[in-house]
């Protein structure tokens, strides 16, 4: 097939056909099915990764390096009470210059429009190494069956990625003004303390775990962690919930249980505050004679894309399409650019994500053409093409 056979795609009409796809996370509905169709139209070698009821696309057109990717995900979160949207959540209604949807800005409206960019490249002829997309259906989700399984597949097939765009809604106010270029890692930690139970009259035949979980969560909430790191805050460390769940009065309960998440910043790792977790618990166990149980979950550790060619040359292409430089953040939640991170320089860009999530998240459709024309421009700027 010649470059200029290649159909070119409209990233709005591909955005509502994704959208009329009601994949609420773990569901796909066809969506990685009309992906593999197009992708594969436009010369690209597909492969589904299925794992446990998730599915997964990698694709890839040429063999040449470097390989640029995009990664994305086409599950959604659930919409809420319908009823409340203004418009049907999966009929994907333009209205007034602007489309309606569940997946509009996170981020099936990413996906289209990197799928039409590379597609007005390719009708201007081939790029001198590859181009891939990583699509996954497990990144509202658990995220454990999806990117982070792939990853490890190619990695351990040898597989090369140099640089990739995750097309997470990054823009805070307006396209483009912000680029992520690093996030924090998270860490969430179950902590249970066994007493012993008994009548409140009698305190020396029961032992409670209620002060001695106070003290403890006392002594962590009061730590500090660090004071930030180099384009990072500070790691903060949040107490999420603290129950025991007794609704007698005169009762010494049985145990306390409580959970905490922190979301750190490179100065630590998952395993270096997991340590001192366990350290601080094991000091509040020796005090009290009480076991306490920690189980924790490393939902990612903190990375940072360093400033170099990549992040500028993609702060240039934004610029020259849409007039403003983007900020290089490291601010907000986790996305799978973490796993990503261990086998190539990784940012995310894409669209406005103020209404993601939402009753009537919704994207302009302006908007949604000229992310298109942003994400050709990072293509060609990449590849150092005019």
């Amino acid at each position: 097939m010649s470059a200029a056979s290649h159909p070119v795609i409209d990233p709005v009409e591909l955005t509502r056909d994704l959208i009329r796809r009601p994949s609420v996370t773990p569901a796909d509905e066809g969506a990685m099915d009309m992906l593999e169709r197009i992708l594969t139209d436009l010369g690209f070698h597909c492969r589904r990764l299925r794992f446990e009821d998730i599915e997964n696309l990698y694709a890839r057109r040429g063999t040449a390096s470097p390989n640029l990717c995009f990664a994305g995900h086409t599950d959604v979160v659930p919409t809420g009470a319908a009823e409340a949207w203004s418009a049907a959540p999966f009929e994907a209604e333009v209205r007034d210059g602007v489309l309606f949807g569940r997946g509009a800005v996170d981020m099936k409206g990413g996906i289209a429009a990197w799928i039409a960019a590379v597609s007005r490249v390719l009708a201007e002829g081939d790029v001198p190494g590859s181009l891939s997309f990583l699509i996954t259906g497990d990144e509202e989700g658990p995220a454990l069956h999806g990117t982070k399984r792939v990853v490890e597949t190619l990695m351990a097939e040898g597989e090369v990625i140099d640089a990739c765009v995750v097309g997470e809604p990054s823009s805070l106010h307006a396209l483009g003004d912000t680029i992520k270029i690093g996030r924090r890692g998270s860490l969430n930690t179950w902590i249970t303390v066994h007493g012993k139970q008994g009548h409140v009259a009698y305190p020396d035949r029961a032992a409670n775990p209620a002060p001695v979980m106070a003290r403890l969560m006392a002594r962590l909430a009061d730590h500090r962690l660090d004071d930030g790191y180099q384009g990072f805050q500070p790691s903060n460390l949040e107490i999420t919930t603290i129950d025991i769940g007794n609704p007698a009065t005169n009762v010494i309960p049985a145990e306390a249980k409580a959970r905490l998440n922190i979301r750190f910043n490179p100065t630590h790792t998952g395993d270096s505050l997991i340590a001192w977790l366990n350290a601080v618990a094991g000091q509040a166990q020796a005090e009290s004679g009480l076991r306490i149980e920690l189980e924790h979950l490393c939902s990612g550790d903190a990375f940072l894309t360093e400033p170099g060619p990549f992040v500028t040359g993609v702060q240039d292409a934004v610029e020259a399409v849409a007039g403003r430089r983007p900020e290089a953040s490291t601010t907000g939640g986790t996305s799978d650019a973490r796993f990503i991170r261990a086998m190539a320089p990784v940012l995310e860009l894409g669209l406005v994500g103020q209404t993601m999530h939402q009753i009537d998240e919704r994207a302009p459709v302006a908007e949604i053409q000229a992310l298109a024309e942003v994400y050709r421009r990072v293509i060609t700027t990449f590849f150092d093409r005019p």
